[in-house]
């Protein structure tokens, strides 16, 4: 970048719409401001200036000036200079990433003061423990996030404190008993660090700022930004704002609002309160708050003037707004807003909500909500019963049914979760450091802290269960252990149910019962009766419209009748893949091991015709389950042999049998097969097409039982519409063998049945080479479905089964991916083949259908991918259906992924 850059802007210069610059709270905080709001000055460092110092390992030759011009602008507007002995200017040095990312990087309150200006605080405020304690306050977070002292230390020195006044409440300690707190945490700096507590204040704002900076890259904030898939090179704005205080006394206060309820989308008064009071107090969740409606009782005026902030910053942001306050002696000030994170049911309530306030269209409200979110709700939850032991209740602070083991440690959680288990994280309050284990968890139980407190808002957004402020648990975090109301004792291991949706908690596993969406799906529900809760009615209302919108089909992988109707019921318009090894399990793999221990021509064909009537059995009952929709057939795909039983076990039988005295000669038979047909690499060895060309009359007996099932089902009075589609293809001459017996098969068919059926030949494109070679297929497909599993583990050289459990963590560790390309499409390896496959089939054949059956198709973030590259459909498993309906309307419209 050249000299001429800005890299720092003044509150008043930006806005809204500036984000990637800015920041989101360094926007928002210029939105306010132009909006007129009480919002103390201040100003931005750029994301730009992130980027520059984690690129070069050091700030931009221009950013002390202009910080230092921005900073004389603030000095004048404020009338005090930084950290001046006699009457100090102090500021708060915050992150503010253009993604929300809320508690992952640094703060740092109350920069500027020092040994001297203290007093000089306390003086102007009149207050000597409110300087004190604001003292205490800065040297406690700039020692843990600037100069990286364990934030323990200093918890223990401040409790050490309190209980020799015999106290647990900080309010109760007094300037004096404060002083001493800050002799202790400047000791505790000069141990550890090898000096002194810095004395010039903007030594301090300077390192604070590069703190913040630094902390773009720590462990919990790449952790977060993994898994909310957001961009590592981002980089974090920094925000320098004039400090005020609501810990100045009982008349003070900070707090957190939210314009609705983020975890019902109910209209009301949503929020906490916490008199004499910093914010980091109500986010940390240190002490317990009061319900924001108190503050009308505490200060009216000052309650009056939010609740009218609060509207006017909802309308003019047209959505649900978390906002962060301070009350300074009665003044209210504005220190933060931002379109709030909320629930997943609560994100389809409100964007219902909005549409019938006018704020929104249906487009709009489509573009709000995710496919991700839509999953959530259709989690089961708890119902009453069973032998679980209601322990107690807290707040309900993320919904959602979670049951498992109890853990007292993010670390634990995290190493329990790794061999399989399922728990519960439990903390009297969780901080950043706990996000891993947060992640890892089925919930996250706390005994302090609110709605707004960090375990809440971080599980809300993560659509994780969160149960928070049980305040009758005592939470022993070092004896891994909490005791409930009657003296029950929950250990390390018990298992706990909590309910995110009422707050309570159990000692035990509760039952559960399928969620209200579910039930709808199913049609259990009518979204038009007058009884039906608001969720089902917004969920029903925004799928409507998302079926008018989008673009892509949705289909479904179904293998029998049960399945296809479900997921006809839950929006799907076809079967993607229906794969016909299922059909071959159970008691009819004898007919199997028949086939292969064939030992001629005549064996074959009874083996086959045994099989046949089976399999023209299941098609009629998937042909009437998707009566008028497409339903695509899968030929045989699986190596042969993964019928038969395993080459070690039957060895040992066999092997046994034999010392025992018993001679065998089918099992003998058996065992020879098996060895002959064992391969090393089965995943690339006698399969699919391969099949078919190798084991004459296998494919012909699946085809013909397709076409017989078809006229059965016309002749009474359906409409199969069969497509067949021959798998693993890697070069045009084997789909035309298979093609030719096919046609074959089907003239057979229709003309002893006197019937005609139309349908589709293709195949899958699941190979590389099919891909890369597609225009060649494409002449004798008339349709393509891509096999993305298959494809994916082709293209990087995987074995699933084996690498994911080998080194995927490792992976995911070093940032290699970003998440797995089994569970996310990879768009640019994978993808590129896919892009390459459908240009080049659709220019040698224009009407060529294009479809995707892999797991990917109920994939959100891959089913934007391929409605970009025009795909007519996708096919995920039942329940991801609603998913996939949703997704493909917002890739339509453009929505972006995270929604509102």
């Amino acid at each position: 970048m050249s000299s001429g850059d800005t890299w720092v802007y003044d509150f008043s210069q930006g806005s809204k719409e500036q984000k990637d610059l800015l920041g989101g709270k360094g926007a928002n905080l210029a939105e306010m401001t132009t909006l007129g709001l009480p919002v103390p000055p201040g100003f931005t460092i750029t994301t730009d200036a992130c980027r520059y110092y984690l690129e070069h390992g050091t700030t931009p030759d221009e950013l002390g000036a202009q910080v230092g011009e921005h900073l004389a602008a603030l000095e004048q507007a404020m009338g005090r200079t930084l950290g001046d002995p006699a009457d100090p200017l102090l500021v708060s040095v915050r992150s503010g990433a253009a993604a929300s990312m809320p508690g992952m990087m640094e703060t740092v309150l109350n920069v500027g003061l020092t040994d001297e200006s203290v007093r000089g605080l306390a003086e102007q405020a009149g207050s000597e423990r409110f300087a004190w304690d604001s003292y205490r306050r800065l040297i406690q977070m700039f020692g843990k996030t600037v100069l990286g002292i364990d934030g323990e230390l200093f918890d223990e020195a401040f409790d050490a404190v309190k209980a020799e006044q015999g106290t647990e409440s900080d309010l109760d300690l007094d300037a004096e008993h404060l002083r001493d707190v800050v002799d202790r945490f400047k000791a505790i700096v000069r141990e550890h660090t090898g000096r002194d507590f810095p004395q010039d204040p903007r030594e301090q704002m300077d390192l604070a700022i590069t703190a913040v900076f630094d902390s773009w890259n720590s462990d919990r904030a790449v952790i977060y930004r993994r898994r909310e898939r957001i961009p590592s090179d981002a980089g974090t704005a920094v925000n320098v704002c004039a400090m005020v205080f609501g810990n100045l006394g009982m008349d003070s206060g900070t707090g957190v609002a939210f314009t609705r309820d983020p975890g019902s989308g109910a209209q009301g008064v949503y929020g906490d309160y916490l008199q004499n009071a910093q914010g980091e107090d109500v986010v940390a969740g240190i002490r317990n708050t009061v319900p924001l409606v108190d503050l009308q009782e505490i200060d009216r005026p000052a309650y009056d003037e939010l609740m009218g902030i609060m509207g006017r910053l909802e309308q003019h942001y047209r959505d649900l707004c978390d906002i962060e306050f301070t009350v300074e002696r009665t003044k209210l000030w504005m220190l933060q807003t931002r379109v709030g994170k909320r629930t997943a049911a609560a994100a389809f309530v409100i964007a219902a909500q909005l549409v019938d306030e006018g704020l929104i269209d249906l487009d709009e409200a489509v573009r709000r909500v995710t496919g991700d979110q839509l999953a959530q709700l259709m989690f089961p939850r708890f119902v009453s019963g069973g032998d679980a032991t209601q322990l107690t209740q807290g707040m309900n602070a993320s919904p959602g049914a979670a049951v498992g083991r109890a853990v007292f440690s993010s670390e634990t959680a995290v190493e329990w979760t790794g061999r399989g288990e399922k728990v519960v994280l439990v903390r009297r309050e969780t901080n950043p450091d706990d996000l891993a284990g947060m992640i890892a968890a089925e919930g996250v139980l706390t005994s302090r802290g609110g709605k707004t407190s960090h375990a809440a808002v971080v599980a809300r957004g993560m659509g994780k269960t969160c149960v928070c402020g049980a305040e009758e648990l005592d939470v022993d975090t070092k004896a891994r252990r909490f005791t409930a109301p009657g003296g029950a004792v929950v250990e390390e291991g018990d298992v706990v149910s909590i309910d995110g949706s009422t707050g309570r908690v159990w000692l035990g596993e509760v039952p559960v019962e399928p969620s209200s969406v579910v039930r709808y799906f199913e049609g259990e529900l009518d979204p038009g009766a007058d009884d039906a809760d608001e969720l089902v009615r917004a969920v029903h209302r925004i799928l409507a419209h998302a079926d008018e919108v989008r673009r892509l089909d949705v289909r479904t992988n179904a293998d029998t009748a049960e399945d296809a109707e479900r997921a006809r019921r839950f929006g799907a318009r076809g079967i993607g893949l229906c794969r016909t090894e299922h059909m071959f399990l159970g008691d009819r793999r004898r007919h199997v091991e028949k086939l292969i221990l064939a030992e001629d021509d005549a064996d074959r064909q009874a083996a086959l015709d045994a099989l046949e009537p089976l399999q023209r059995q299941d098609f009629l009952e998937i042909f009437e389950a998707m009566d008028g929709l497409p339903v695509t057939v899968r030929l045989l795909d699986p190596p042969l042999h993964e019928f038969l039983p395993d080459l070690t076990e039957l060895s040992v039988r066999v092997a046994v049998a034999e010392a025992e005295g018993h001679h065998d000669e089918g099992q003998l038979r058996l065992l020879a097969a098996v060895r002959r047909m064992h391969e090393e690499n089965p995943m690339l060895g006698l399969r699919g097409v391969r099949l078919g060309l190798v084991v004459p009359g296998l494919f012909a007996m699946q085809v013909r039982a397709i076409a017989e099932a078809a006229c059965e089902r016309k002749r009474a009075g359906g409409d199969p519409r069969p497509e067949i589609m021959i798998p693993l293809v890697g070069a045009v001459q084997e789909l035309e063998a298979i093609r030719e017996e096919a046609r074959a098969v089907l003239a057979q068919v229709f003309e002893e049945q006197g019937c005609e059926v139309d349908g589709l030949l293709g195949t899958m494109i699941e190979v590389p080479r099919a891909a890369l070679t597609a225009g060649q297929i494409a002449g004798s497909a008339e349709f393509f479905s891509f096999g993305t599993n298959d494809l994916t583990q082709m293209t990087w050289g995987f074995s699933r089964d084996d690498v994911e459990a080998a080194f995927f963590h490792a992976y995911l560790d070093k940032g290699i991916f970003g998440v797995s390309p089994f569970e996310s499409l990879d768009r640019d390896g994978v993808g590129e083949l896919v892009r390459i496959a459908v240009e080049a089939g659709r220019a040698a054949r224009p009407d060529l259908k294009l479809g995707v059956c892999g797991e990917h198709g109920g994939d959100p973030d891959s089913v934007h991918f391929f409605h970009e590259v025009g795909l007519d459909y996708v096919s995920c498993s039942p329940f991801r259906v609603p998913v996939a309906r949703l997704e493909a309307a917002r890739a339509a419209l453009g929505g972006d992924l995270a929604g509102g």
